[in-house]
């Protein structure tokens, strides 16, 4: 299953905050984006293979990173929710669901 993945606004807000403080913190913005890539990518390869933590929401982990994308698969897309960094409190983005 090959479907194409979106970014919810919310989620690509929290993604371009998450890029800007990594090259204004510690230079890794390129790095993190990389990495995201990578998740995201394997999220619209294998979208099932992470197990549903609330609802129907997933999680996948940012590699080398404190970060996870959370998403839900809808028939002709995956949809991101969130980019969501670990502390952060899960209520947040678990109102976006």
């Amino acid at each position: 299953m090959n479907l194409p993945v979106i970014l919810s606004p919310a989620a690509d807000r929290d993604f371009e905050e998450a890029v800007a403080w990594y090259e204004r913190h510690a230079g890794l913005g390129e790095r993190f984006v990389a990495r995201t890539e990578e998740a995201l990518n394997r999220i619209g390869a294998m979208p099932e293979l992470h197990a549903v933590i609330h609802q129907n929401i997933r999680r996948v982990r940012v590699a080398g990173f404190p970060y996870n994308v959370y998403y839900r698969i809808l028939d002709d897309r995956i949809e991101v929710l969130a980019v969501f960094h670990n502390k952060r409190d899960p209520k947040t983005w678990q109102s976006r669901a």
